[in-house]
């Protein structure tokens, strides 16, 4: 597990002894990434990095925000049986600062699945601080028959 202490020194930090795998993705997640999966709880993560950077050196929020998407987004096709689901609704409340350097981890959780919504949360935190909170809305697609 991660601490406080250790969240700031990469060299202390080895994502993969900790079960975490890249996320493949060759879209936009490939222009912020890498982000992280972990199989055994569903939890997201990235390191901080230089180009994750606000005016004021912490991490922009609009990353915050794109992390906490795919994040939240991929749970909610796995709680929708695979279906395809797209954001329809995403708040994001900024408590603290992400620092550079800092390893961010979000777990998502359903709240609720219907026939054809996904409610979803999830806190984005480096260790125990609280980054932020997200809270959002995945619409299930159907696809139209050949």
């Amino acid at each position: 597990m991660t601490t406080d202490t250790d969240a700031h020194d990469p060299a202390a930090h080895d994502p993969s002894a900790e079960g975490w795998t890249p996320v493949e993705d060759k879209g936009f997640i490939a222009h912020v990434g890498p982000l992280h999966v972990r199989g055994a709880d569903g939890a997201y993560a990235f390191r901080a990095d230089q180009k994750h950077a606000n005016l004021i050196g912490v991490v922009h929020g609009g990353m915050l925000m794109s992390f906490a998407d795919r994040a939240l987004g991929e749970t909610a096709m796995r709680a929708a049986g695979g279906a395809n689901c797209v954001t329809i609704q995403l708040e994001m409340k900024f408590i603290d600062v992400g620092r550079l350097g800092d390893w961010i981890e979000i777990r998502p959780q359903v709240v609720k699945r219907t026939g054809s919504l996904v409610f979803m949360r999830g806190d984005v935190r480096d260790g125990t601080r609280l980054l932020a909170t997200a809270d959002g809305v995945w619409k299930i697609l159907r696809r139209r028959p050949d």
